[in-house]
């Protein structure tokens, strides 16, 4: 066994502690006990147990997700993305769209690609449980996070917003960000929009969270309640999962988007390019990848890392029925593992939904497992990988740890956890020491 594999199922220490967490997470006056609310109302949001990745395994994610952004570069690869979306994600105003999410299982043979997503959600959450586990003790800092990355990680993010605004507005001043999401104080991971906020507030942006439906596009402009009379809406930090922009609650952001006059990130270009899960089938199609001039190498790492997927077609009901105990089946425009399967669990009746919607199957990879204590018992729960990238480069790597089919945080002892890549030299020390 590896060394990382062997921690993840023989240790079970917990590095997080409470206090650590709420320094980490209340770094606002305004986000003022949110921790305590967390533990009331997410009670299963954080692992207190980091996720061990040997740096091998850290290389090949970093080699994937260049290699996936090179070949979606492609203007054939773009082409055939965007003949499938509607008109809207045809337009190219610039940015390339905030927290691309790659997500992967860990196999015997390396990572291997699950889904992207285009709008991942909990990149600042990670980051502050990241740095909460950190703190837990100094020489589990030496293996932790070695480069002393993690304490530059909020402007991080705050310059790829920037970078975002830039690339659509030049040098012109930014001046608010408007984290938008529809009823967004429901929202599972509302506790981020508050952390968003107060994050750009502390770079000195105006910032605000918002409704979509608050919106007002008006004299060729986006407007909101929040701001002076006499300022419009820069930039938005979408968190809809109406991807295209198409519910009617949305026509003011809708129309601003089309106009470009207020960056949108994530956006709907974005969506089509990266997240929708047919995109997995092409990149599955080794002939067709060749065909569009995708190298050898590059060809060989996808033929590795990304498990194969077909389209589900009443033609082929048959055969996918019959193979369903090795496949995994994926909605499209799916995303957060809704109305996802397993096909060793399906019924008749879901099935029939499955054929009479747009789906795919996806060669079903386990998951990994992290051997966690919950109250004095040692249980093994399944893990998953994802890389938080920005154009192609990985700015955060996080777990999530849970039981059942499909990724939830309602498992004792699971939730997000950090990931300790095991690099070589550290690794050397500790022996020599």
């Amino acid at each position: 066994m590896k060394l990382a594999e062997t921690l993840n199922l023989g240790c079970a220490c917990q590095t997080l502690e409470t206090l650590r967490l709420r320094e980490q997470l209340e770094t606002d006056p305004a986000l003022a006990g949110l921790t305590d609310r967390l533990a009331e109302s997410h009670p299963h949001l954080f692992s207190p147990t980091a996720v061990f990745l040997d740096a091998g395994v850290m290389d090949q994610i970093t080699d994937a997700v260049a290699v996936l952004e090179r070949v979606i570069a492609l203007p054939t690869w773009q082409e055939q993305a965007l003949d499938r979306a509607p008109p809207i994600a045809r337009l190219d105003h610039g940015p390339a769209g905030v927290f691309m999410g790659y997500d992967f299982h860990l196999s015997e043979d390396g990572p291997r690609l699950i889904e992207i997503n285009s709008n991942a959600g909990g990149a600042l959450l990670n980051a502050a449980l990241a740095r909460a586990h950190r703190a837990c003790c100094e020489s589990f800092q030496q293996w932790f996070d070695p480069k002393d990355t993690l304490r530059q990680m909020d402007e991080v993010f705050v310059d790829m917003f920037r970078a975002e605004w830039q690339a659509q507005r030049g040098g012109a001043p930014l001046r608010n960000v408007l984290i938008v999401d529809d009823e967004p104080e429901a929202q599972y991971l509302a506790p981020e929009f508050q952390m968003a906020r107060a994050l750009f507030a502390a770079h000195g942006l105006t910032a605000v969270v918002a409704d979509p439906r608050e919106l007002q596009w008006r004299d060729g402009a986006l407007w909101h309640t929040a701001l002076s009379a006499d300022t419009p809406v820069d930039l938005v930090y979408n968190r809809l999962t109406d991807f295209y922009l198409q519910d009617s609650g949305h026509e003011a952001l809708r129309q601003a988007y089309l106009a470009g006059a207020t960056v949108v990130t994530p956006h709907p270009r974005t969506h089509a390019l990266y997240a929708d899960k047919r995109n997995l089938i092409a990149l599955t199609d080794d002939e067709q990848l060749k065909g569009w001039g995708v190298g050898e190498a590059d060809r060989e790492l996808l033929r590795c890392v990304v498990p194969a997927t077909q389209r589900v077609t009443p033609d082929h009901a048959d055969a996918l029925w019959s193979q369903r105990r090795g496949l995994f089946f994926k909605p499209a425009a799916g995303f957060g593992a809704r109305a996802a399967y397993r096909g060793d669990k399906l019924t008749r009746r879901v099935w029939a939904e499955i054929l009479a919607g747009d789906y795919v199957a996806q060669t079903h990879v386990p998951p990994s497992e992290r051997l966690v204590s919950v109250d004095g018992q040692s249980v093994r729960l399944k893990l998953d990988l994802r890389a938080y990238t920005y154009r192609g480069q990985v700015q955060l790597l996080a777990a999530r740890t849970w039981a059942g089919q499909t990724t939830n945080f309602r498992t004792e002892g699971g939730g997000f956890s950090p990931v300790v890549v095991l690099q070589a030299a550290t690794l050397r020390l500790d022996t020599a020491a």
